[in-house]
């Protein structure tokens, strides 16, 4: 009897969410990123205006500004034209006469001063003299410049400026133009391998010398105070590897 009853037809019914029902997708999570990382910005800068003087406050505006410009081969791309106007008002005070004076020692000071970028009123400023290094010997105060490690002054193994030396050239020419001691400049490069046929060391030593003679008079300097233009090649290295290219640099000597 059980047998002949009919049996009760099975039926499955399938429920298929609406597709956000299983994930509610990500992009809440975005939006929350986002805003956290402005609420942070916001108080950075917060802090920033309460923890700075207006002087350090346009350091950071000059560092930023649009002046910095990049250039193939150029390194640190650094804006020669801008960076001379940037720190015309740092360099501009007049430094003592040496043949006034009598002092050499204190004209010497006064250009090292201008020299060291703790006065300088941008950090584009302060990053170019980050070039420069004094001393004072028995010729007479000497002001190196030399390449950094992503900034080179010169165009591969060219004597072609990069703007960065360009900058420094106009930035020397301001600060020795309050002098009347005649300069010289000399010129090293670092060792090439031996397996040369001809080492360029003497020839690029002598052209980078002159380019920097050439740049500074293109900034009005004046053209008879260079005494002499030197070469030194790879003579005077100043790191114990002659093939550092720490050794390249310019000098620019104010003499006694």
């Amino acid at each position: 009897m059980a047998a002949g009853r009919k049996a009760s037809p099975i039926i499955i019914k399938r429920v298929d969410g609406a597709p956000e029902a299983g994930h509610h997708g990500g992009a809440w999570k975005v939006a929350y990123a986002d805003f956290v990382t402005a609420m942070m910005a916001f108080f950075l800068l917060m802090w920033l205006l309460n923890a700075t003087t207006e002087e350090q406050r346009n350091g950071l505006a000059q560092y930023f500004s649009p002046s910095v410009t990049k250039t193939p081969g150029a390194g640190s791309g650094i804006s020669g034209e801008g960076t001379e106007h940037g720190v015309r008002h740092a360099i501009e005070a007049p430094l003592p006469d040496s043949e006034k004076a009598g002092d050499f020692e204190e004209t010497a000071k006064a250009v090292q001063d201008a020299l060291t970028g703790t006065g300088a009123e941008s950090m584009q400023m302060t990053n170019l003299l980050k070039h420069v290094v004094t001393r004072m010997t028995d010729e007479g105060l000497v002001i190196e410049v030399g390449d950094l490690t992503a900034a080179p002054l010169f165009i591969e193994d060219t004597a072609q400026p990069t703007p960065t030396l360009m900058a420094l050239a106009g930035v020397l020419s301001r600060v020795l133009d309050h002098t009347r001691n005649q300069l010289g400049v000399a010129g090293h490069v670092r060792s090439y391998p031996e397996m040369l046929v001809a080492s360029p060391v003497w020839a690029l030593s002598d052209a980078r010398a002159h380019a920097m003679r050439n740049l500074m008079e293109g900034r009005g300097f004046d053209p008879d105070r260079f005494e002499r233009v030197t070469g030194y090649a790879d003579r005077r290295n100043r790191s114990s590897n002659p093939m550092d290219p720490g050794n390249n640099r310019i000098e620019v000597i104010l003499l006694r």
